[in-house]
């Protein structure tokens, strides 16, 4: 691959990742309009910026087009797209806004976290649970702004049952990086 070809793959990451903060307004502003088709768009996009959360990952590993910026704006993306969809769903009631709370509290929390880890030149690795959370909460929001019922399955249910997969995986791996972070700290003194 020549060097041109080689910019374009490597910048790859990154450009997805700008595609992903692009479609959060779009999900915000379906959402405003919340009949079967402004659900039905807000699940779109919101499904559009999830697969491109994929894709972003796979090209920077494959193509070892990992930066400073695209670690830096990855998890923001997601953590922007999943926690502001959560907050347009409580006005129509399709989330309990005590979930929500626990969710952003632990993003919050486990970010803080991680930077004071940063400043003590800790790295704690992102755990398979944290993806795993990742991906039951996607799931989750696509569902719950999909919110009707189509081909006979009911996607509020849906989405609700993996919110509380997500609930769950939150919390565990929230108490995950805090302990983690405890151990290294122990075992620095």
């Amino acid at each position: 691959m020549n060097h041109h070809g080689q910019n374009k793959v490597s910048s790859l990451p990154n450009t997805l990742t700008a595609v992903r903060v692009a479609c959060i307004p779009l999900v915000l502003i379906c959402l405003n309009f919340p009949g079967r088709l402004g659900s039905f768009l807000a699940a779109l996009f919101f499904g559009m910026a999830s697969i491109t959360d994929i894709l972003d990952g796979f090209f920077a590993r494959r193509y070892g087009a990992v930066t400073s910026l695209g670690k830096f704006l990855d998890p923001l993306a997601d953590k922007t797209l999943i926690c502001l969809t959560m907050i347009m769903l409580i006005p129509l009631d399709r989330i309990p806004v005590w979930m929500v709370l626990i969710i952003i509290m632990r993003e919050m929390a486990v970010t803080g976290l991680r930077g004071i880890a940063a400043d003590e030149g800790i790295v704690i690795q992102a755990s398979p649970l944290g993806k795993h959370k990742t991906v039951f909460q996607s799931i989750a929001v696509l569902g719950l702004c999909l919110h009707y019922t189509y081909l006979h399955v009911n996607f509020h249910a849906v989405g609700m049952a993996f919110l509380w997969g997500a609930l769950i995986l939150t919390v565990w791996s929230g108490g995950d990086y805090f302990r983690k972070f405890n151990k290294v700290l122990v075992t620095r003194r």
